[in-house]
């Protein structure tokens, strides 16, 4: 039996994990280097009331007309146990596709994730584990961490964004060849940073939208209230407003210091909504890697680095930075290792 390591519990390491259940493996680990689950599916609580939450990543999920068929499934299953219901918000300033549907996550969007992770069968999930080094050792993976020592595995897939695969130190650095160095290196991310601004149950945000998409701030390009956004609206909840910088925003403040980056945002938030309440808690949050602009190009959703013992990486970087790209990238992943399985299986049959 194989023991598997996925290095990422975003969306695509968390379906992964899932499309492996029943596959002839050991116990399947994932890691990720971030203290809960979702990457940028990310759902934040507030500080003085757990129950008041706000999603600083992704904001609501598109089914487009062409992806209706292949992934279903996927979307019938996440309906079916209340973990997406479909948008039925005002949300102003929204180019709606012909065909499309949009669907919002009633729990926080990354209650997706964790919805997968759950139907693992059983994944030892480890938050708080930020992968350093990748090295052969004894014909196993030796994967390193910032703490905790070293542990071995038999297959290791990679679902973080592309440039921290390229970061990885180890002998991974001379496994992936020039070819994958170069696709790798021409995958490029937009920029940008979300605040969440937390509320105490009672206070009203008094606008006639729940959500409002900006064309004429250098600043802000998408402001939710998001509680309203996910139809979640309680006496008893407070409520909850994101804000989406600009991709132009993000990039000029990248490496600025994020209390004056929070401070920025905060006021010309305050030009476009001068009525808003004072918040009980914010948090500012910056998404280096935010959404793919470029992907690896001719990608099948995953790249095979090394074969026996198999070293594979996928997510948005090899496809594109939706629901859709991410399944698609989880499907490659899983479809891969359950090849590679079957190709050891065969192996040690005509052995025997």
């Amino acid at each position: 039996m194989s023991r598997v390591l996925v290095v990422g519990a975003g969306l695509t390491g968390g379906a992964c994990a899932a499309l492996l259940r029943g596959a002839a493996l050991g116990r399947v680990v994932v890691w990720d280097k971030a203290r809960g689950a979702g990457g940028r599916m990310s759902t934040s609580r507030g500080a003085g009331d757990a129950a008041c939450t706000a999603d600083l990543g992704a904001q609501y999920i598109t089914l487009e007309a062409e992806r209706a068929q292949p992934h279903r499934s996927f979307y019938e299953e996440l309906l079916s146990h209340g973990i997406l219901q479909q948008l039925t918000a005002r949300i102003e300033g929204m180019v709606v596709k012909k065909g499309s549907c949009n669907y919002v996550a009633p729990q926080g969007i990354s209650s997706v994730v964790k919805y997968y992770l759950k139907q693992s069968a059983g994944a030892d999930v480890f938050y708080e584990q930020h992968v350093t080094r990748i090295s052969l050792r004894d014909g196993k993976w030796e994967v390193s961490r910032k703490t905790g020592p070293p542990e071995l595995f038999d297959i290791v897939i990679l679902t973080m964004p592309v440039p921290q695969i390229l970061h990885l130190q180890g002998d991974i650095v001379n496994i992936i060849n020039e070819s994958q160095k170069q696709q790798l290196e021409s995958v490029s991310y937009s920029s940008r940073y979300a605040l969440g601004l937390f509320y105490e149950a009672g206070t009203r945000i008094d606008v006639p939208w729940a959500a409002q998409y900006i064309t004429d701030n250098p600043c802000i390009r998408f402001i939710s209230i998001d509680n309203k956004k996910r139809n979640i609206e309680s006496p008893e909840i407070g409520s909850s407003v994101v804000v989406h910088t600009t991709v132009t925003f993000g990039s000029k403040y990248l490496d600025s210091d994020l209390t004056e980056v929070q401070q920025l945002i905060l006021s010309h938030l305050e030009r476009i909504l001068p009525s808003l309440p004072k918040p009980s808690s914010i948090k500012c949050q910056k998404w280096r890697y935010s959404q793919v602009t470029k992907a690896v190009p001719n990608s099948l959703g995953q790249m095979i680095l090394h074969i026996q013992p198999l070293l594979v990486c996928g997510g948005d970087g090899f496809t594109r930075s939706n629901f859709d790209g991410c399944i698609d990238s989880a499907v490659s992943l899983a479809e891969a290792v359950k090849s590679h399985l079957q190709q050891l299986q065969s192996q040690l049959l005509n052995l025997v």
